[in-house]
């Protein structure tokens, strides 16, 4: 088999696992509807699935890192998916009446968060380093990110379906869909058992020498990139995750909403996504032409426009949205506010942060790649964070639009980050 035959085969496995990741870490956000639901939780407390799935992101991102250095590719992405098997299957033990509850689901999430760390730590460096770095790692990365979105969009579809009745819902309705993973990550792993994976940076060379003086945190621009995609998790994720508490939360309740059915608000919240992946193939397709820091400019600003337009455009402007009504197997056209039609077209936005992001905190980093992606995804940890202060303001004000100040502040930051943040000022440090 010839080097470039080789390579595609690893760029082929690494999208795969992209996909996994966004299926089951998607999960959360429809899983936060059942647990509020059943457990009559607050909107703080029904998060906590997404914060035990973000909270392993801090615990394994720098020993991901490591292990991604010892063992190499292909064997972290191994023991990630044994890993997942057994998160996904203590997730499923939930719905048990015998043994299962809450506690049980959120062990599952947290060890399924571990697998997801773990896949991240790999597939990211490895498709930047696979495209070349520069303008083409990030084209790869985005091309990676179109197949993320897709498996995203399937999530939220086939959850809606399976809550149905959102009032009614229960842990165990979710099975089908834990079932679907478990059995992806099975494939997955005979899959890459039997695939050949080069190990891109283990062709080179490694000198002893004494302890190194720098690490990757010596560089002004990996250090401000870790904060940005910190706060990017509270754009990504907080979007459409508030888009379905508000579509599904009953006028009469604490934290008011607009009562929909949660099938049919599952199919709208799933435009966020597609919207995901149509920018992702966008930002795929100019990826080797545009750079990372143009893309995270534009797309922040028109973030900023659009969650402030969601916020304070009146509820009564209506538009329609498509939608499934479950029970009689059909589609329909829901009417929602403009605003969260506003919110959904952010993931064209969200779609090219990962990779631009990412992009730009690793360039130059050199030697400390490895290193800098286990503390990178170590920041995906934000995403509990960030969830938990923006249900806190829709639990202070009564009000899920006005939770979304919290949207505007980390889109606010990422501009930042772009202007200024992301140049490197330290290229005296040796990388090689």
């Amino acid at each position: 088999m010839s080097q470039k035959q080789k390579q595609w085969g690893a760029i082929i496995v690494m999208i795969a696992l992209f996909a996994m990741i966004a299926f089951v870490t998607n999960l959360c956000t429809p899983m936060a509807v059942i647990v509020k639901n059943q457990f009559g939780a607050s909107n703080v407390l029904a998060q906590i699935g997404n914060y035990g799935n973000f909270i392993a992101y801090l615990l394994m991102g720098i020993p991901s890192g490591i292990l991604l250095k010892r063992i190499g590719y292909k064997k972290t992405a191994l023991v990630a998916l044994l890993v997942g098997i057994v998160g996904i299957f203590v997730q499923y033990m939930s719905g048990w009446e015998s043994i299962g509850g809450f506690g049980l689901y959120l062990v599952g999430a947290f060890i399924a968060g571990c697998c997801m760390c773990m896949l991240n730590t790999v597939v990211n460096p490895m498709l930047n380093i696979l495209g070349g770095g520069g303008k083409k790692g990030n084209q790869l990365i985005q091309t990676g990110g179109v197949f993320n979105s897709t498996a995203a969009v399937a999530c939220y579809i086939l959850m809606g379906a399976l809550i149905g009745e959102a009032a009614k819902a229960k842990i165990a309705d979710a099975t089908p869909a834990l079932f679907i993973a478990l059995g992806i990550f099975i494939v997955a792993f005979v899959v890459i058992l039997f695939t050949k994976i080069d190990e891109p940076e283990q062709q080179v060379e490694v000198k002893k020498a004494e302890k190194d003086k720098y690490s990757a945190f010596s560089f002004r621009h990996f250090n401000l990139g870790i904060l940005a995609i910190f706060l990017y998790m509270g754009v990504e994720v907080g979007v459409p995750n508030f888009v379905q508490q508000y579509l599904v939360a009953a006028p009469t309740d604490a934290t008011p909403g607009l009562g929909i059915g949660a099938g049919t608000a599952g199919c709208i919240v799933a435009v966020y996504w597609f919207m995901m992946l149509i920018g992702r193939f966008v930002g795929a397709s100019i990826g080797g032409k545009v750079s990372s820091r143009l893309m995270i400019t534009t797309v922040s600003i028109a973030t900023l426009v659009l969650v402030a337009f969601g916020m304070f455009t009146p509820q009564d402007i209506l538009v329609s949205v498509p939608g499934v009504d479950w029970g009689n197997v059909e589609m329909i056209w829901q009417e929602v506010p403009v605003s969260i039609f506003a919110f959904l077209l952010v993931g064209l936005c969200t779609s090219v942060m990962w990779g631009a992001i990412f992009n730009m905190a690793v360039e130059g980093l050199g030697k400390y790649t490895s290193i800098a992606s286990g503390a990178f995804m170590t920041m995906v940890f934000g995403c509990a964070v960030m969830q938990a202060i923006q249900a806190w303001v829709a639990d202070l004000t009564g009000s899920y639009l006005t939770s979304y100040v919290v949207v505007l502040f980390c889109a606010a930051y990422i501009l930042f980050y772009a202007l200024v943040g992301s140049k490197n000022v330290n290229k005296d440090i040796p990388v090689e």
